[in-house]
């Protein structure tokens, strides 16, 4: 490449190159073009600003910390144990504060258990020895639990008043990347609020809960979930919108029955067993052996936080301006492909504009070339004149307005 190409390379740096618009006054692809840029321009004020908050800085690495506590007493008479108050102490386990607790409702004893030698079940695999090799000391037998019977289940719950016990549940949460707390109480300074309100959809800043109430927006009855135990879950839903006063920063509840209460399988329900054990007067041990049905609470906490921020905003409105070329690139297609004047409106469109060599012959300049001639600089024939007229530049032809017949 010599210094003059070397040189226009360079300067065809400083160029400006502007794309070329064909204005095609076609109703239909006009309407089309106004409907899809309507759509998009929908699409972003409504669901991208407005329900999503695209304007918006998110956290959603949410810390919670959950505290409960169940009141309520119960009064037993029974042949297995007698008269018998219980309290939170004795049907709620673990024991208070944790976001996972289970609460008794129903309970089958078995007492006065003692260990001592016995046959094991015929239907136990590896039970039945046939002689002393068949069986070896010490070693336990796979499933196998001894000679015992099978204690029918009760008709009704051991524990009827547990559908009247009230649940404690404090939540705190906090949004670490806005410095934002708050919690699911009010705050008052009346004592006596806690002791009198009852959570419900119209006060959803009372943490008081009625246990048979949870079990009802959770679809399921009572007497059903006390008799074999079942999961219920209460979630609590934060959407924190921070351009707005931290009061409309409220807790969402929902529950839902976490087991899968239409299986009547015999992993159905929540049960588990556990023995308190004692000593007699000759200091040989035995125990009380109970299997407990009851509910198992899951105390579920997610939410998010919003504020806004420059930076997702301009991210967001750039990407709206991108997407409106969308129409632009559905009405080409239908414009240039599908109409019945496609072929006048693609040639309109994509312009051939060929080189200055490629010119040369169709103007009948070659014949100048084979004599010698140069080009005349201002021609004498009003002929020339005219076939002349049509250059301009570096003899380039000006394209003539064509029309589309009608």
């Amino acid at each position: 490449m010599g210094q003059v190409g070397w040189k226009g390379l360079c300067l065809s740096l400083f160029d400006y190159k502007t794309e070329k618009y064909v204005v095609a006054k076609n109703k239909k692809v006009g309407l089309l073009y106004r409907l899809v840029q309507l759509i998009i321009l929908a699409y972003l004020v409504i669901w991208v600003f407005v329900i999503k908050k695209g304007y918006q800085d998110v956290d959603t690495s949410l810390q919670s910390a959950v505290v409960t506590k169940v009141k309520g007493v119960a009064f037993t008479n029974s042949s297995e144990l007698g008269e018998r108050l219980w309290d939170v102490a004795d049907y709620v386990i673990p024991s208070q504060g944790e976001n996972v607790f289970f609460v008794i409702t129903n309970l089958i004893v078995t007492p006065n258990q003692r260990q001592k030698t016995c046959a094991e079940r015929e239907d136990i695999p590896d039970g039945m020895c046939s002689n002393d090799s068949d069986c070896h000391p010490g070693e336990t037998v796979t499933a196998g639990h001894g000679e015992g019977l099978e204690w029918p289940g009760p008709e009704e719950p051991f524990l009827k008043k547990a559908e009247d016990f009230t649940i404690y549940i404090k939540n705190f949460v906090r949004f670490p990347k806005f410095n934002f707390s708050r919690n699911n109480v009010m705050n008052i300074k009346k004592k006596s609020f806690l002791k009198s309100c009852r959570f419900d959809p119209k006060n959803p800043y009372c943490p008081i809960f009625h246990l048979g109430s949870i079990i009802r927006w959770a679809g399921s009855t009572f007497h059903e979930i006390a008799l074999e135990g079942g999961v219920i879950g209460i979630h609590i839903e934060w959407n924190c919108d921070l351009d707005k006063a931290a009061s409309e920063c409220k807790p969402h509840y929902s529950f839902s029955r976490l087991d899968n209460k239409l299986s009547k399988s015999v992993s159905s329900g929540f049960n588990f067993r556990f023995a308190r054990y004692y000593r007699d007067k000759d200091g040989v041990e035995f125990r009380t052996l109970m299997k407990a049905y009851g509910i198992r609470f899951d105390v579920i906490v997610n939410g998010k936080a919003g504020k806004f921020n420059i930076i997702p905003t301009v991210i967001n409105v750039g990407s709206g301006l991108a997407l409106m070329g969308v129409a632009a690139f559905i009405c080409d297609l239908v414009l240039i492909y599908l109409l019945k004047k496609s072929g006048f409106y693609r040639n309109k469109k994509y312009e051939e504009v060929r080189g200055h060599e490629d010119n040369i012959p169709e103007l009948g300049l070659s014949e100048h070339s084979e004599l010698g001639e140069g080009l005349p600089d201002q021609p004498d024939e009003p002929e020339a004149l005219h076939r002349n007229s049509s250059l301009k530049g570096n003899h380039c032809m000006c394209p003539q307005l064509l029309e589309p017949s009608r």
